[in-house]
């Protein structure tokens, strides 16, 4: 689930937690839709009195691709009791290769619209690098650096690296939410655990764990990241649980609504 950056810190210190076993053969990712209630969890700066919102998010399996559409609503208030409303949308299309992809983001601040991103990218083969094409907010190219993932495949390496008992990643991920080209990724897996009670009886068969992952400038030296998030993945990459930090406030969120969705061939 790829998610607008701001700033926050990560914390190294669970590096130490123990290694799960080795896994089964994977779980294939799941389309779904989920709904989520977002709740100020803590502050840290002076701005932000007050906030709460809300992220509907749904992936669809469109045969060749990977669809997936995510909402999120933020309300905050500042210290002068003024409210002020945030709204993202975002959608992709992912081909199942992890080769191409198309992007739109549109950020709004009180109905006005402060940022808005669109373009396709392609890599030039599996672990290669490969060419953003921005069509907003101006048209101009980027070159993507070799092992660039996008937001599914992202997704499935984290999995996949948690069923095999792996602790700690670093990927460069493009996602399309800026127009600054490829980040970097930071990702680490605090455990993995065996199927165990879930919100939905569905989810309950499966594996998951908690996984941070903080995402950097690409190569930009900064020891802070621009943006942190924390959740539960279960193994067919629904999550909940989430803890999104950005810099100044953190939110908490968790899962209200959960279905399935049917592929769409």
């Amino acid at each position: 689930m790829a998610l607008r950056r701001t700033a926050a810190a990560l914390s190294c210190a669970f590096l130490l937690a123990a290694v799960p076993a080795l896994a089964a053969d994977p779980v294939p990712l799941a389309a779904h839709k989920a709904a989520y209630d977002l709740a100020l969890d803590k502050v840290r700066g002076e701005d932000v009195a007050g906030a709460r919102g809300s992220m509907n998010y749904e992936m669809d399996d469109s045969c060749d691709g990977w669809a997936t559409q995510q909402r999120l609503e933020l309300h905050l208030t500042n210290r002068d009791g003024q409210d002020i409303a945030m709204i993202t949308d975002y959608a992709t299309w992912e081909s199942k290769d992890g080769l191409r992809m198309r992007f739109h983001m549109r950020q709004t601040t009180d109905t006005a619209v402060t940022e808005q991103v669109d373009g396709d990218a392609s890599l030039d083969g599996p672990g290669k690098g490969g060419t953003i094409h921005y069509t907003s907010p101006e048209v101009k190219q980027m070159a993507l650096p070799p092992g660039t993932l996008f937001p599914t495949a992202h997704t499935a390496a984290i999995l996949t690296a948690a069923e095999n008992g792996k602790k700690f990643l670093n990927l460069p991920i493009f996602d399309g939410t800026g127009d600054s080209g490829a980040q970097d990724s930071s990702i680490l897996i605090l455990n993995w655990n065996p199927p165990g009670p879930a919100p939905y009886p569905v989810l309950a068969k499966l594996a998951s764990g908690r996984v941070r992952i903080a995402f950097y400038k690409r190569n930009g030296g900064d020891q802070m990241p621009d943006y942190e998030v924390g959740m539960r993945y279960w193994a067919n990459g629904v999550a909940d649980n989430l803890n999104m930090d950005f810099g100044e406030f953190v939110m908490q969120g968790k899962l209200k609504q959960f279905q399935l969705r049917p592929p769409h061939c």
